[in-house]
């Protein structure tokens, strides 16, 4: 007697379906992927001052920029107000501030650090630009305009009270 057997053909894989659904999915994905750029500015907290401790210095800045929502008040820590610059909202404020930094930074070329100290309802793009201002700034040299660090060390913290804000809450 005769034995027969079947023949077993491997079964084939049909990819197509799911290569057509790669297809489409990889340049879906990279369309709607959100591609950000991130900037990273290193910043430090003020370090903690004696007051009264300190001894005044004529050569020792301690600059500081209070960011208020109507005025940017540029001074020095232990000898008090520069220049109290009005928010005008058009950006030549800004402007203004790079301008008094690079002044400043040419009276004092060796200092880097700065305190910058915005009130809690400034908002964040402001405080960036006072930070790019602060920090670095434009100058001519021969034919060529060239970027120079001015105050690189930014220090962050809160701004202080006002005082005509201060004692009207005492007044209540």
């Amino acid at each position: 007697m005769r034995v027969r057997r079947l023949r077993k053909h491997p079964a084939g894989l049909d990819v197509t379906a799911f290569i057509n659904l790669i297809v489409v999915l990889v340049p879906f994905l990279l369309s709607t992927a959100v591609f950000t750029r991130l900037a990273v500015l290193e910043l430090t907290l003020p370090p903690q001052s004696s007051g009264a401790l300190e001894k005044l210095d004529k050569d020792n800045l301690q600059l500081e920029v209070v960011v208020r929502a109507d005025a940017l008040e540029v001074g020095d820590r232990i000898g008090g107000l520069i220049q109290r610059i009005e928010r005008k909202g058009d950006g030549k404020d800004i402007a203004e501030l790079a301008n008094l930094m690079q002044q400043i930074k040419q009276r004092f070329p060796d200092k880097t650090a700065v305190t910058v100290l915005p009130e809690p309802a400034v908002p964040y793009d402001t405080l960036v630009q006072v930070m790019d201002a602060v920090r670095a700034g434009r100058q001519v040299q021969g034919a060529k305009v060239v970027a120079v660090d001015l105050f690189p060390d930014i220090s962050i913290g809160d701004a202080p009270i006002r005082q005509q804000v201060a004692q009207a809450e005492k007044g209540r």
